[in-house]
């Protein structure tokens, strides 16, 4: 092989391992839910093998939501029905905005171009100034709305209970577009080359472009599903109520793969986070499971005390994920063996949030937790 030849095949390389790269939350913010409008649960962060509590903010009531880190402030929505903003460096409070009496439940706070967008359990999608706590607009649905914002250029994206994914004016709250599903709208949705994905409880994936909301895709993948999709190479990855893991081809309109742990049946919740060539996903069978990309088949599982709703966040060769029986678990990413466990003391459902070297997850007991 001729050193030209050589060359070429490194650039040629190097070039596809760029391309199957996650795109990871830069190390200094998480500015949504899973980090990125792809919804990979990546993060460029550095944290040390050992971490231990910085602070501790109490919220009032549970936390399902998970945070966003921006600018040095945590942003978090909890069961009172209040959006809280918290400094990172010390867990002080900075602002309270009440949103509904009904509570802020999943939906997980956005932020972009100094506004925080969250939704809450009345079907309100509020935007909120993120330095003051002030209200910049509010945006009626018909149902309530556990969908985290996603926000896209010049709008932003969130489903609602009454079964459509809206857009609206990031700037203004306006109704640009709703597209109609048949079933609830849960999950986030992923947004990729201008199109966002969606797999909801009408057990379709569907993929609908954010510029008019015209439905471009429609996937039948016969399961409901909670969970929102991790997007990367033409492929979406979600768990369903039918006990699965699914990859489906976007270009081939089918399913690439489908995982079932052999023995133990219990639906998958929580949404997946890419780790170069496989997927990370807690299951409601008390497991980890680590799955090939590619395949679909078992890297390895690593068992909790409880269901684990909560979403992964992959960083540095790691993987950290909460679990309802009341543990952050870091994880190594390349066997699942623990490096790091943490006892929160309440369940954790929501997910890890990475910024700063520090990570921030609450709890349903009313606590939010600041480790580094």
């Amino acid at each position: 092989m001729t050193r030209a030849t050589v060359a070429a095949f490194v650039v040629a390389t190097t070039a596809t391992l760029a391309a199957q790269a996650p795109p990871a939350s830069p190390a200094d913010r998480w500015t949504q839910f899973r980090g990125t409008a792809p919804l990979a649960g990546t993060s460029d962060a550095k944290l040390g093998p050992t971490l231990k509590v910085l602070w501790t903010y109490e919220a009032g009531d549970a936390i399902e939501s998970s945070a966003a880190i921006v600018d040095g402030v945590v942003y978090v929505g909890s069961q009172t029905g209040e959006l809280h903003a918290v400094n990172l460096a010390d867990g002080k409070p900075k602002w309270k905005y009440k949103a509904s009496a009904d509570g802020i439940g999943e939906s997980s706070p956005a932020v972009a171009a100094g506004l925080v967008y969250v939704g809450d359990l009345s079907g309100v999608v509020h935007a909120v100034n993120a330095a003051t706590g002030q209200a910049a607009w509010t945006y009626k649905t018909n149902s309530e709305i556990k969908s985290s914002p996603v926000v896209a250029g010049d709008r932003v994206l969130i489903g609602s209970y009454d079964q459509n994914l809206y857009a609206l004016g990031a700037k203004d709250g306006k109704l640009l577009w709703k597209s109609p599903t048949e079933g609830y709208v849960h999950a986030t949705p992923a947004i990729v080359d201008g199109i966002a994905y969606i797999a909801g409880c009408d057990e379709i994936l569907r993929g609908v472009r954010i510029t008019d909301g015209a439905e471009v895709l429609k996937i039948a993948f016969g399961a409901y599903t909670g969970a929102s999709p991790a997007m990367i190479d033409g492929r979406a990855y979600f768990g369903t109520y039918e006990n699965e893991v699914i990859a489906v081809d976007l270009k081939a309109k089918k399913i690439a793969w489908t995982y079932k742990h052999p023995q133990r049946n219990f639906p998958f919740y929580s949404s997946p986070a890419l780790a170069g060539d496989r997927i990370i996903v807690g299951g409601r069978d008390k497991m980890v499971h680590a799955l090939d990309r590619k395949t679909g088949k078992s890297l390895w599982t690593f068992v909790t005390g409880a269901r684990v709703d909560s979403s992964p966040v992959v960083a540095a060769g790691r993987a950290y994920i909460g679990s309802n029986d009341g543990k952050l678990y870091v994880l190594d990413l390349a066997s699942g063996k623990p490096v790091f466990e943490f006892e929160a003391g309440g369940p954790l459902s929501a997910s890890p949030s990475l910024a700063a070297g520090r990570v921030v997850i609450g709890s349903q007991d009313g606590k939010l937790f600041c480790l580094g």
